[in-house]
């Protein structure tokens, strides 16, 4: 009886144990979604507002208050520090996200274009791409975002026109630019070659639901199974036997 007693609190606990992780996995999958949606529903009001110009972005106490909101800059491109972000997915396909530096008209203030993605060459990894950089004064059409986001990186850091990542801090102090810690999803026509369907942020909304979807489907099904064999399986085998004993 002792026996059965310990198996049965061993089994309760383990249950209980899994439904709390499983339920809270669900919960966490729901924030994510509910987060994705929230920055959404930012994005979207903020592209209603009147773009900034490059002198809005300069007079902002923090141009972070300012992201996700629709821009049109001056200035030229910095070409000797063109960065080329590997193993960057656009519509299915790998290949490079093109970073350029550009400097503000009217100031030596320096901001990170994200200008699209082109293909790289798999015969030749260390070949880049030629990508069309006009010289002079061009205006570029965008949208305000953070950093460009990093993937995970075996090692340390690459250096070169080729990198896994790059950080505005570290690229600042290797060029000695004065980098605003911002950059600029271009848009507007590829005329350039390179592609700018950037991935929707709501994208992964529905995904975040069916894992939630999962998780608290495992987690049900831990409590049927805890109460079949803990309560109903052996009622039944017991009401079994009282028959048979008859």
């Amino acid at each position: 009886m002792s026996s059965l007693s310990g198996r049965f609190w061993v089994v309760t606990l383990a249950t209980a144990f899994t439904m709390g992780v499983t339920a809270s996995l669900g919960m966490w999958q729901l924030d994510r979604a509910s987060q994705k949606q929230a920055l959404q529903d930012q994005v979207s009001q903020r592209s209603e507002l009147a773009s900034w110009t490059e002198r809005d972005l300069l007079e902002a106490l923090d141009p972070k208050v300012g992201l996700h909101r629709s821009v049109q800059l001056k200035g030229q491109w910095v070409t000797d520090f063109n960065v080329f972000l590997d193993n960057r997915q656009m519509d299915g396909r790998v290949g490079f996200f093109v970073v350029t530096p550009m400097r503000l008209f009217g100031s030596d203030r320096v901001i990170l274009i994200q200008r699209g993605w082109v293909p790289r060459d798999f015969n030749d990894r260390s070949r880049v791409p030629a990508v069309e950089t006009p010289e002079g004064v061009v205006q570029v059409e965008g949208r305000l975002a953070p950093a460009p986001g990093k993937l995970f990186e075996f090692g340390a850091a690459s250096s070169g026109p080729i990198r896994q990542n790059i950080g505005v801090a570290e690229l600042s102090q290797e060029t000695g630019l004065a980098l605003l810690d911002v950059s600029v999803l271009q848009t507007g026509d590829p005329t350039d070659g390179l592609h700018r369907n950037w991935p929707r942020i709501t994208e992964g909304v529905h995904k975040h639901h069916g894992y939630a979807f999962q998780w608290f489907g495992l987690c049900a099904l831990a409590g049927i199974l805890y109460v079949w064999f803990q309560f109903i399986s052996p009622r039944r085998k017991r009401t079994l036997h009282g028959q048979d004993a008859r």
